[in-house]
């Protein structure tokens, strides 16, 4: 008899005045870098920031190219970037924003498969979860404990060796 298997997704709302001086920070850099961001294609501009533990905050966009497969999505250009830069550091956090190119206004977007699956990654070499947050368009703020909430079945180096 089949059973039904279910992975509860835990997310924090807060107001974004709610956050500390530090994440809001981290939410303000993503959106500069999302400004920053080459979309000429999905007129879709995402910026993510990592906190890193030795304080530094790392950002990316997403970089688009004509070779839709050979474009970049932000969260993978920021996390590698951070571990090219500081190779020994811990990813504390991150937050991820997103808007139209044509409108002011950043909306909730939450990473791809192939984003969560690198983030998921990090964690797990890390061995210390990761804070995600995503701005949402009414002003709250989400807030992910780890990766594990976007990715519940996840396939990570142990997987390969079982």
């Amino acid at each position: 008899m089949p059973r039904i298997i279910k992975k509860e997704v835990s997310l924090t709302q807060y107001e974004a005045d709610e956050l500390d001086e530090v994440t809001q920070n981290l939410i303000e850099s993503a959106k500069q870098s999302a400004l920053r961001a080459y979309a000429p294609y999905s007129n879709f501009q995402v910026g993510a920031a990592l906190l890193l533990d030795n304080g530094k905050i790392i950002s990316g966009n997403n970089q688009e190219n004509a070779c839709y497969p050979a474009g970049l999505c932000a969260e993978r250009v920021a996390f590698f970037s951070a571990k090219s830069q500081f190779p020994d550091c811990q990813i504390l956090k991150v937050a991820i924003v997103a808007k139209p190119a044509s409108q002011e206004q950043f909306k909730m977007a939450t990473p791809c498969g192939s984003c969560r699956q690198v983030m998921s990654e990090y964690e797990n070499n890390q061995e210390q979860h990761i804070k995600i947050y995503l701005p949402a368009t009414d002003g709250s703020v989400y807030e992910s404990d780890s990766v594990d909430n976007f990715l519940p079945f996840k396939f990570s180096n142990k997987d390969l060796n079982s």
